[in-house]
Formats: structure tokens, C-alpha cells, sequence
């Protein structure tokens, strides 16, 4: 369906406006898609997103700061994400002995394994935008990282 079918509107300014709300309205699409395949793991895209960033440093720890930069969305509130995760049991916050201002931060094993009954599920989100060759792929992340430099 294209743009002016989805949110009813036959006229833009521009091709750059149209441009710039069909991608704002392609995201929310996703995130509403995204909301929906981590639903039943009562977890957020944010929360999906610091799992994933700690999975990729474990078993290191990882720094606030660090996840903070690493973040998809950097005006996340990631220290309440942190510990919403840590009340869940998904990672782990201890603070630094020789560094008590510091507090590294682990996913846990409980952590892990929700990870991976995420990914089981990843080809069936991703069908979800397989109406686009991997070319097309390719080129549409060409553009968008063209746009954002």
C-alpha cells in the first residue's frame, strides 16, 4: 500500500517530505511489529535491544556509558532499562570494587536464553519485510546511512 493510501493524504510538499514521513511511518509500522514478537517475552524493543548489546560483549561487562552509545535509541533512559532487566533477572549489576562510581553490567544465563527463543522466531519477523530483494535491501541501508552522514 503505498504512503497517500496509508495515512490518506493525495499531496506532499516534496519528494523529500514524502520522503522523510514515509520513513517515520515505515518505523512505527516496524515497532509495532517489533512490540509484538516480544510481547509474550514482556520485554520492550529498548530492553530487546541492551540483551543484545550485552550479549555481544558476554562474558565481558559492559559500562552504562557504553550500552548508552551502543543504543538504537539513544534517548532511551537506559539505567531504568537496566534495571527493569535486573528485576526481571535478565542482567546483572554489580558495582566495581575499585571503582565504586563504576557498575558493570552482564546478562544473565536467564538472559541468554530468552535471547535465543527470540532468535528462533527472527526468520518470521523478518518475512515480514521479505518483500524486498536482499539488492533492494542492500540499497535501501545504502540510502539510509547516506541520508544520516
Amino acid at each position: 500500500m503505498s504512503l497517500e493510501q496509508d495515512i490518506q493524504q493525495e499531496k506532499f510538499n516534496s519528494e523529500h517530505e514524502k520522503a522523510a514521513l514515509n520513513i517515520i511511518f515505515t518505523s512505527g509500522w516496524l515497532r509495532h511489529i517489533n512490540l509484538g514478537r516480544l510481547k509474550p517475552y514482556d520485554i520492550t524493543p529498548e530492553q530487546f535491544n541492551v540483551l543484545r548489546i550485552l550479549r555481544g560483549s558476554h562474558p565481558k561487562t559492559m559500562m552504562l556509558a557504553d550500552i548508552t552509545s551502543r543504543m538504537l535509541d539513544k534517548s532511551s533512559n537506559a539505567t531504568r532499562l537496566v534495571e527493569k532487566l535486573r528485576q526481571k533477572g535478565l542482567v546483572n549489576r554489580v558495582i566495581c570494587e575499585n571503582n565504586r562510581r563504576q557498575v558493570d553490567i552482564s546478562i544473565t544465563d536467564k538472559g541468554l536464553a530468552v535471547l535465543k527463543k527470540i532468535d528462533g522466531e527472527e526468520k518470521e519477523w523478518l518475512d515480514q519485510i521479505s518483500t524486498i530483494t536482499k539488492a533492494e535491501a542492500q540499497e535501501l541501508n545504502r540510502i539510509l546511512d547516506k541520508l544520516r552522514a
